[in-house]
């Protein structure tokens, strides 16, 4: 085919890698999408992979809007580039390195250690695939300034990532995360970026991290006593072909549960993640294996983490004794419940605790803290949101845990980003507590709904891929700014909170209040009947997500299932009117 029909600036584009130092695997790729896959050329050279404020995350190939070295080390020029102008007193800057089992994961670890340490900064690179929660506690354990994990957690195998910590082992936030932005969109050429690395500089690290993270780790056992005789809880863990194999069964094993099985097919390291449609532990068709094993060996709790093991997925039997999964928000929530109550029956609380959730994250979580006495803030969706409260709160309050409902969980502040690790083990720990109580954790549950209230969630995807897609869920979320929904399933809207003006907004009074967060592009629609509707797109993924809650009453443990049937009719109701089905 004929360069002849290709876009003129995205064949400049791609012409300036070729005239750039790129190596032949590379330049060979650019020249075959020239002659025969103008589509494929298109997409990889239409823009530049957004650095965005949790780092690079895409589709891996040859071009500017794929993960490849050359985009890896252009991001790492900008960052070391950062570093040197905060931290100008001629002190020597560190940063530690991670990586997932994802394919080239190794080596774009490898390449962001060669470029920082080409420009003069200590590199501590973990030996071989390790959780990006242990990432996070190496930065503050090594006293670095920065870390980085190369992982695109949950995403399909096709994609890689790039994420960056600052010294408090948290992700970027404001100002940091802009100033990162602007350095690394001045590296608009691959020969800015210095490749060659010092190997002096460039310690190698592992198992005297691993040793120190499982001893950090242990001090957040809340039923030590309770472990001890409940030692044979009947647990299966599937890594999804990740990191978490690496630390997940010496920590279940380090708290005392003993009897573990383990998905053996699941646990090699493969980036090309074969017994699965996707690495997600969110996705019932990840934990079919692990349901499997569950019901030969009778297993009590079912675990698994996704690629880099930072989200949890948890498995149970329900009320009739089928195996079924939790949602995150009901393991949000157990999790809250569990702390909670640990903290008053051993006396811990002192009026200065707190817990932390997102804003698309169910208010069960808050109504669990705020009958203990213990306050709950509310904040952006993602981690770091977390961990930046924790930060603002250090030395005044004390963070219990906290969570979000897509799975990602923090119990303690010894690291700074979700972790699973620790959340499996306090999750078996609760499992645990329950049975010494004479119940399973499905029946703690329902427990919990009776003494709150029945809380009912569920998620809708909306997936549009390309620059298409882009514009597609951009006049999306344009479209319900300009005419937002009265009446949603015959209730009426009552407030509306727009996190990127910032207002919330009283319909039924018309006065409008700030909201006290950063910008975001998120709604939130508030129904009469309490039902909450939250729409955003997705900051790493081609989607926009929109979020449902709903309460009702449940009054007796009888009552459950129809109780829950009539709460998931109301939820298909609200899809069904905003026309998602």
């Amino acid at each position: 085919m004929s360069s002849q029909s290709i876009d003129p600036k995205i064949l400049e584009r791609a012409n300036v890698w070729l005239r750039s130092n790129i190596d032949d695997e590379t330049r060979d790729r650019i020249n075959s999408m020239i002659e025969n896959d103008p589509n494929e050329l298109t997409e990889s050279f239409y823009c530049d992979l957004e650095f965005g404020t949790g780092g690079l995350r895409g589709i891996m190939g040859a071009g500017t809007n794929r993960m490849n070295r050359y985009t890896v080390g252009m991001a790492t020029q900008g960052l070391a580039n950062y570093l040197k102008k905060v931290y100008d007193d001629g002190e020597e800057l560190r940063v530690a390195i991670a990586h997932d089992s994802r394919n080239n994961s190794k080596s774009f670890a490898r390449v962001a250690a060669d470029v920082l340490s080409a420009n003069g900064i200590h590199v501590f690179l973990f030996e071989d695939l390790r959780p990006t929660p242990e990432l996070s506690f190496a930065v503050r354990y090594l006293h670095c300034h920065s870390g980085i994990v190369i992982t695109a957690s949950h995403n399909p195998k096709e994609y890689n990532g790039y994420k960056v910590y600052w010294n408090d082992g948290a992700q970027l936030i404001p100002p940091h995360d802009n100033n990162v932005i602007a350095e690394v969109q001045k590296i608009t050429s691959i020969d800015a970026v210095l490749f060659t690395g010092d190997d002096t500089i460039i310690d190698c690290i592992g198992e005297f991290i691993d040793s120190a993270y499982l001893e950090a780790m242990i001090n957040y056992s809340l039923a030590p006593e309770v472990i001890e005789k409940q030692s044979d809880l009947n647990i299966v863990y599937t890594p999804l072909h990740g990191t978490g194999i690496t630390m997940i069964p010496q920590a279940l094993r380090k708290f005392g549960f003993e009897n573990l099985h383990i998905v053996e097919e699941q646990a090699v390291a493969d980036g090309n993640f074969p017994t699965l449609i996707s690495p997600n532990p969110e996705e019932k068709s990840a934990m079919e294996m692990a349901l499997a094993l569950a019901g030969k060996v009778n297993a009590e709790l079912i675990l698994a983490t996704d690629p880099d093991a930072d989200r949890i997925g948890v498995g149970l039997k329900d009320l009739d004794g089928k195996y079924v999964l939790l949602n995150g928000n009901q393991t949000a929530c157990l999790l809250t419940y569990y702390l909670v109550k640990q903290w008053q029956t051993k006396g811990k609380l002192t009026g200065k605790e707190f817990i932390v959730k997102t804003i698309v994250t169910s208010e069960l979580m808050s109504d669990i803290a705020k009958k203990a006495g213990i306050e709950s803030y509310d904040c952006l969706t993602g981690f770091k949101w977390i961990a930046d409260l924790i930060r603002r709160f250090e030395g005044e309050k004390t963070y219990i845990g906290g969570g979000e409902e897509s799975f990602g969980y923090l119990v303690g502040d010894y690291v700074r980003d979700k972790d699973a690790i620790l959340a499996c083990c306090i999750f078996a720990e609760c499992t645990a507590w329950a049975r010494s109580k004479g119940m399973t954790l499905y029946e703690l549950l329902v427990d919990i709904y009776r003494e709150y209230g029945l809380y009912r969630e569920s998620l809708v995807n909306i997936v549009r891929k390309g620059i298409s897609g882009q514009a597609e869920i951009k006049a999306m979320m344009e479209q319900y700014r300009s005419h937002p929904p009265m009446e949603i399933a015959g209730s009426r809207v009552v407030t509306i909170k727009d996190y990127l003006t910032l207002k919330s907004k009283d319909l039924l009074t018309g006065t409008e209040t700030t909201i006290d967060m950063p910008k975001s592009d998120v709604l939130q629609f508030f129904l009469e009947n309490g039902s909450k509707i939250s729409v955003r797109p997705s900051g790493t993924e081609p989607k926009i997500k929109f979020y449902f809650g709903v309460k009702g009453e449940l009054k007796a443990g009888d009552e459950f299932k129809k109780a829950e049937a009539a709460l998931d009719e109301k939820i298909a109701e609200i899809i069904s009117s905003l026309g998602l089905k």
